[in-house]
């Protein structure tokens, strides 16, 4: 696979080697976490549409009042920002540790 492992047998043991990651791979590797972390705050957000929607077809039922609606949907709102922030957090904290010689 190009990866530049090559094993070695010593007795029982099978022993590989892992050279250390090169600047182009570890470019390619934060690449790879941020379309994964778009991936999950595009998760989030669907879940939040399906959230709102659900919401409002309550309010249309009339099983939940106009301002019932509202305190909702700030939750709804809150713990989206919550979840996309803990996203962007996780992603800096990796990319930082794929960056570091």
């Amino acid at each position: 696979a190009g990866l530049g492992l090559n094993p070695q047998v010593d007795g029982q043991l099978l022993r590989i080697p892992i050279p250390p990651l090169t600047e182009d791979r570890r470019k390619e590797l934060s690449k790879i976490g941020a379309k994964y972390a778009e991936s999950a705050r595009v998760s989030v957000r669907n879940i939040r549409r399906d959230g709102m929607e659900h919401l409002k077809a309550l309010e249309k039922e009339h099983q939940i009042s106009e301002d019932e609606h509202k305190k909702q949907h700030d939750k709804v709102q809150k713990a989206t920002d919550a979840h996309v922030k803990e996203i962007d957090d996780a992603l800096a904290a990796k990319e930082k540790e794929i960056m570091q010689v």
